[in-house]
């Protein structure tokens, strides 16, 4: 998927590691538990080069916890966290995972527009409810979003 002319978002590899851990903590976002074998199921953004944008949708059962969704400082306003959060959930979608739930204590009023909406933390599976974002990355004050496998990612208008 290209993002315009000079971005396109692709399937992180290994050798991605370093780069996208380091956007992540530039974001502020955990990196604890991202590592090569995560990155399996994480896309990244490329900018001529470098990693621009990283969203992953963790697998747990049928259901895919939407993670590490960032964009560079220098980058946003250009599409690139819509174009990694849809690319990333085709791939999810691709692989079987039906519900795919969020956690955010920041961007709750970005994921609506991409179809999410908010839920009682007490109504996510217990799937969800066992990871690592739910029980240790993530504050209990986190906002959990859910989107349905009916709900499709709205193409940009």
């Amino acid at each position: 998927m290209t993002v315009d002319q000079a971005v396109s978002v692709r399937r992180a590899r290994a050798d991605d590691l370093d780069q996208v851990r380091a956007l992540l903590e530039e974001c502020h976002l955990p990196i604890a538990d991202v590592n090569a074998r995560s990155l399996d199921e994480f896309v990244v953004a490329e900018a001529g080069g470098p990693i621009v944008g990283v969203a992953g949708v963790e697998r747990h059962g049928s259901y895919g916890l939407l993670r590490s969704v960032a964009a560079s400082e220098a980058m946003r306003g250009k599409g690139i966290g819509r174009s990694v959060v849809e690319s990333a959930i085709s791939y999810a979608r691709a692989r079987g995972v039906s519900d795919i739930y969020l956690l955010t204590t920041t961007a709750d009023s970005y994921f609506p527009a991409l179809g999410f909406v908010k839920v009682d933390r007490d109504t996510a599976p217990a799937e969800i409810k066992s990871s690592s974002e739910f029980t240790d990355l993530c504050p209990s004050s986190a906002v959990l979003m859910r989107l349905d496998d009916d709900d499709a990612v709205p193409s940009p208008s």
